[in-house]
C-alpha cells in the first residue's frame, strides 16, 4: 500500500494521481497493488463523505479520478483475461440511489478478473433488471445501494425477478455502505459482500 498514492487520491489530487500511476505502472509495479491503494483511497473518500466532510461533487470527482487510473492500468492486466470469460454478471446500483462508486470498483475488479460485465448503471428501474436478465443469462446478478432506501429496492427488485420466473437461474449479491446480513435476509439476496475483493471471490465460488 503506498500512503502517498492513497493521500493524494483520498485528497482528490487528479493530475498527481494520473502522473504517479503512469510512474509506477511504467515502472513494472504490480496493477494489483495499484488498484489496492485505489480502493484504500475510496475508502477514505466514502468516509468523508459520510461525515459531511466531502458533497457529491467530491464523490463524482472521486469516480474520475478512479476511472483515469484505471485506464491506466487496465491494458497491463487484460491481456491473457481476453480469450475466455469466466462468467457473465449483471450489476447496477437499484431505483431511487445515485452512488456509483463502490459499484464501479467492483465492476472493474471483476471485470479484471475476465468476467464479462453488464454495467446497468445508476437508478435502475427493477424491469431493468429483469431485462437484462432476460437478454444475457447471466450467473450472477449484483445489487448495489449506499442509502437505506435502497433496501426496500433491493427487496423488490428480488420479489420481480423471482415473478419473471428468473430467480432460481441466477445468484444474487448485494453491497453498499450499511448492508449487513440482516438486509440481506431481509432482501432475500444469496450474499452481500463488504467490498469488491468479496464480490469477486462470491462470483468465483458460484461460477
Amino acid at each position: 500500500m503506498d500512503e502517498k498514492f492513497v493521500s493524494l487520491m483520498a485528497d482528490l489530487k487528479e493530475e498527481e494521481v494520473l502522473s504517479l500511476t503512469r510512474k509506477k505502472i511504467e515502472g513494472g509495479e504490480d496493477p494489483f497493488m495499484i488498484l489496492d491503494s485505489a480502493r484504500a483511497a475510496m475508502e477514505i473518500v466514502g468516509k468523508r463523505f459520510e461525515v459531511g466532510e466531502y458533497f457529491l461533487p467530491d464523490l463524482i470527482m472521486s469516480g474520475e479520478i478512479l476511472r483515469g487510473v484505471s485506464e491506466i492500468v487496465r491494458p497491463y492486466i487484460k491481456q491473457e483475461k481476453e480469450a475466455k470469460k469466466q462468467g457473465r454478471v449483471v450489476i447496477g446500483t437499484v431505483e431511487g440511489d445515485i452512488h456509483d462508486i463502490g459499484k464501479d470498483i467492483v465492476v472493474f475488479m471483476l471485470d479484471v478478473n475476465g468476467y464479462e460485465v453488464f454495467d446497468l448503471g445508476v437508478d435502475v428501474p427493477v424491469e431493468k433488471f429483469v431485462e437484462k436478465i432476460r437478454e444475457v443469462s447471466p450467473q450472477v446478478v449484483g445489487m448495489s445501494g449506499f442509502l437505506i432506501l435502497a433496501f426496500d429496492a433491493m427487496k423488490r427488485t428480488v420479489e420481480e425477478i423471482e415473478k419473471a420466473g428468473l430467480r432460481d437461474k441466477i445468484k444474487i449479491m448485494i453491497g453498499g455502505g450499511q448492508i449487513d446480513e440482516k438486509v440481506r435476509e431481509y432482501v432475500k439476496a444469496d450474499a452481500y459482500g463488504k467490498d469488491a475483493v468479496a464480490a469477486v471471490t462470491l462470483c468465483k465460488q458460484w461460477i
